[in-house]
C-alpha cells in the first residue's frame, strides 16, 4: 500500500476514520457508505446532505432503498443520524 505524499500535510489528500468502525459489527455495505460520508462530509461542521440517489451513485448501488437499509443500519448503531429534508414544490406545496 502507498500513501500520497504532501508537504502541507503528511498524508496528502486523504481522510481519517476512527479505528473503532473497525471492530463494530457492521455489514460491509453500511461499512462503505460510512466510508463515503465521512469522505464527503465537511471538515468543520462534520455534516453531510447527500441524497440515497447521489449516495447511491458513488458507490454503485443501484437501488435508492437498498441504500436507505445501511443507512438506517448505521443510524441504529448511533453512528449517524438523518434530518428529514422539505422541498417546497412549485404549486408551493411541501414534500418530505
Amino acid at each position: 500500500m502507498r500513501y500520497l505524499y504532501n508537504q502541507q500535510n503528511k498524508f496528502g489528500n486523504c481522510f481519517i476514520l476512527p479505528n473503532a468502525i473497525m471492530q463494530l459489527d457492521l455489514s460491509p455495505l453500511a461499512r462503505l457508505i460510512y466510508f463515503y460520508l465521512v469522505y464527503i462530509e465537511d471538515r468543520k461542521t462534520y455534516q453531510c446532505y447527500p441524497s440515497y440517489k447521489t449516495i447511491g451513485k458513488a458507490l454503485n448501488i443501484a437501488s435508492k432503498t437498498t441504500v436507505a437499509k445501511y443507512v438506517r443500519e448505521l443510524e441504529d448503531k448511533c453512528l449517524i443520524y438523518t434530518e428529514p429534508t422539505e422541498v417546497i414544490l412549485k404549486n408551493g406545496k411541501k414534500q418530505n
